[in-house]
């Protein structure tokens, strides 16, 4: 199998065969500090295209991810002994439990929080520095310092800091714990989650030493830990087609599809392929940091430069300026919009909902280098959040520099909440911003979309700073020969904040 950066290379381990894919991965680990603690399964994909469903009404059908999996996501765990509060009523170590184990935890119902039946729908292990956090009544539970307890003031870190880059909510001495306390006997269901219990925090200490830790995945989102409620990461679903875990794996087993350009190529040749539009980004995004070192990205715009095939990306990463002078090719033969998502500039929001992308300012001075070299750009402010980064000033500020920069269009849309993003963001929200949690739940009180006034309020005030309503594909500009079929507009889609 093909080495992109062995140079790089600490070891080789034994081959692993992932479900869909017919011969065993080569795993490997790399000795770089982004790196760290992390294996990259090397495989061979059977097909690069990728087919959108009909159902997602994107304005594309085809798209191409070269990689699963993100190491830019966060790890919630706690010791293996801490108990966890079972649906009988009866405790067992969180090391002890297995998928399908009934447990409680918590629903929002109305305006209280509810005790309700979940199920462990993933679990597994880790290793972190240990931090105790010490209660009042003499509880004690050992966890890591990116694990989020539930308090009066919604969820907080174990750790933190009030100011600089690990400025976080996280927990002090002025915060009070919520859940049962010591376990009571009897059914809880559909309780509030409301304690008389002395579940004051007294003291959050370092242990000093990196120890094994657990974390589960529930159908809510927490579980009842020693007493008090505490968050769980999600599953990744696409991750658990490939027998991974949702926690740490997501995070630490990235897939690469080495053979990715040379599929592309075979697939872009067969005579049944109409040279439709292929957007890139759609679903994880292509220059995220190991692009850096497997470089799949050029030979993969090669390939659809040599075909004729029309095409498009959505990023965070400044990073593809690396392959520069491949876009200005592509755009002036093929038809090619480089589109970068900024949310915002403000660099308190930035770090409350983007802390582990690229700075915002260099996305858009990568705006203004596409510009220069020719290759048609897009801005997409994505999501505006009411009352964390939609201020006219705000908005403004981004439109005046990317117009500055050269973007032929800028587009804005409003944040939408579906499935488990909705439980995810507020509960952020709530940690974040507890000002905003009633406002967000009268706004998305009825589905997963904002009321169609606060849309179009967004939409008003894209439009007023002169950003088009919606990214469009390059216009003006000679088609590849002999290749009519029409260009539709990239990919709009709301791009996840954690």
């Amino acid at each position: 199998m093909f080495v992109r950066w062995n140079n790089l290379l600490v070891e080789t381990e034994e081959a692993q065969t992932l479900p869909g894919y017919r011969d065993p991965a080569v795993i490997r680990r790399f000795d770089a500090p982004e790196a760290l603690d992390t294996r990259f399964y090397e495989v061979h994909a059977r097909s690069a295209l990728n087919r959108v469903p009909k159902q997602s009404r994107m304005p594309f059908r085809w798209t191409i991810n070269p990689y699963r999996g993100c190491s830019h996501a966060c790890v919630y765990c706690v010791r293996g002994d801490t108990p966890v509060l079972l649906a009988d009523g009866t405790t067992r170590p969180i090391e002890q439990l297995g998928v399908g184990d009934a447990i409680y935890g918590t629903r929002r119902v109305g305006v209280y929080r509810r005790y309700v039946h979940t199920e462990v729908l993933a679990h597994w292990r880790t290793e972190k520095d240990a931090y105790r956090v010490v209660l009042e009544d003499g509880t004690e539970v050992v966890a890591s310092a990116d694990h989020r307890f539930l308090t009066g003031r919604g969820w907080k870190f174990v750790t933190g800091a009030e100011h600089g880059a690990a400025r976080r909510p996280h927990l002090t001495p002025n915060d009070k714990l919520m859940g049962t306390g010591a376990f009571a006997a009897g059914p809880i269901d559909g309780r509030a989650v409301r304690t008389a219990a002395r579940l004051g925090v007294v003291a959050v200490e370092p242990l000093g030493e990196r120890i094994p830790m657990y974390d589960i995945t529930t159908g809510t989102g927490d579980f009842i830990a020693n007493g008090v409620v505490s968050h769980n990461c999600f599953a990744r679903p696409t991750h658990k087609y490939l027998d991974f875990g949702a926690g740490r794996d997501f995070e630490r087993e990235i897939v690469v599809k080495v053979n990715v350009p040379e599929v592309l190529r075979v697939e872009l040749a067969k005579p049944s392929w109409a040279h439709e539009h292929v957007a890139l980004g759609t679903n994880t995004d292509p220059y995220q940091w190991v692009e850096g070192r497997y470089r799949l990205m050029p030979e993969i715009w090669q390939a659809l430069l040599d075909s004729g095939t029309p095409c498009s990306i959505l990023t965070k990463s400044p990073l593809l300026l690396r392959d520069i002078d491949l876009l200005r090719q592509l755009s002036e033969r093929v038809g090619f919009t480089a589109n970068v998502s900024v949310p915002t500039l403000d660099e308190k929001a930035w770090r409350q909902t983007e802390p582990h992308t690229p700075h915002p300012r260099k996305r858009l001075e990568a705006i203004a280098e596409l510009t220069r070299a020719g290759v048609p750009t897009g801005v997409l402010i994505a999501p505006l959040m009411p009352g964390v980064n939609d201020s006219p000033e705000q908005v403004q500020e981004i439109l005046e520099i990317a117009t500055a920069a050269g973007a032929e269009s800028v587009a804005g849309i409003t944040l939408h909440l579906r499935g488990e993003v909705r439980g995810i963001f507020m509960d952020w929200l709530r940690s974040q911003r507890p000002d905003l949690v009633e406002h967000y739940e009268r706004l998305y009180a009825h589905g997963a979309y904002a009321p169609k006034e606060q849309r179009e309020h967004h939409s008003r005030m894209v439009r007023r700073g002169g950003g088009a309503r919606r990214i469009r594909s390059p216009r003006g500009r000679d088609p590849a020969p002999e290749r009519t079929a029409p260009k539709p507009d990239p990919p709009v889609s709301q791009e996840s904040l954690f």
